[in-house]
């Protein structure tokens, strides 16, 4: 079973702290959920697990498998099974997805033989279709002309080629519809099923949560982790709102 553990994480950004000592753990084959506003502190923590250059760990550790990889670089910490969904996929003109994944399929299992062209195009077409996207996607440039719902699709088909063994989801759920919501909800299910990845969910709304009925769920608030909860919680934050939870918190 591997393990992603935050251990008293503070992080600053311009010499201004943002997180203030999280500590929360995430493991394989388990979903996690992480609640709060805006500017809660939930992408830097994404950004920081990641390695980030612009935000500097002052204090703790981020350990996976029990190392500690904050020595490690981002492509470093990808090859050892983490991946991240990003909040704002950015296009990359003319490198098309089939060839981006092949390409991030290789740097990863430098050792394995390349699937058969035929072969991946094949099970490439299959997976875009599960989610809702265009089999066109294979030969267009990554995200090019795409709409920010079809970006967010495209993050979960390079999940489920590089099957990493923790994956950080920053908001994967915005842009998306009712349908689509539920496609990539399914998604995650089944790579949790399948191949015993574990997820961060990070997202703003219950709606994400409902579908993938995570193991736990974190609320974050001003760089903390303030409260931890099952599935429930969501509920609870949708009903009286991150305010109202929040001050019954801090007040007790």
């Amino acid at each position: 079973m591997a393990v992603l553990e935050i251990k008293d994480l503070h992080v600053s950004v311009e010499n201004q702290e943002i997180l203030h000592g999280v500590n929360l753990k995430i493991e394989s084959g388990q979903i996690a959920g992480i609640m709060g506003r805006n500017g809660s502190g939930k992408s830097t923590l994404a950004k920081t697990i990641f390695g980030h250059p612009d935000y500097e760990v002052t204090k703790g550790d981020i350990l996976f498998n029990g190392e500690s990889i904050l020595d490690k670089s981002t492509d470093e910490r990808a090859r050892m099974g983490l991946f991240l969904g990003f909040q704002s996929p950015i296009a990359i003109e003319g490198v098309t997805l089939s060839n981006f994944l092949r390409t991030a399929l290789h740097l990863k299992y430098p050792d394995q033989k390349l699937e058969n062209p035929i072969k991946f195009h094949r099970r490439l077409k299959q997976e875009l279709k599960e989610v809702g996207l265009d089999e066109n996607f294979i030969s267009r440039g990554v995200n090019e002309n795409a709409s920010g719902g079809e970006r967010k699709k495209a993050e979960i088909i390079q999940l489920k080629a590089l099957k990493p063994v923790i994956a950080v989801l920053d908001e994967i759920d915005s842009g998306l519809d009712i349908d689509a919501l539920k496609s990539v909800a399914d998604a995650i299910i089944r790579e949790k099923e399948e191949n015993g990845t574990g997820f961060l969910l990070i997202t703003h709304y219950n709606r994400l949560l409902t579908h993938t009925k995570p193991d736990v769920v974190y609320l974050m608030h001003q760089g903390k982790i303030v409260m931890k909860g099952d599935s429930e919680l969501p509920q609870q934050l949708e009903e009286k709102g991150y305010e109202a939870l929040v001050n019954q918190v801090t007040a007790s």
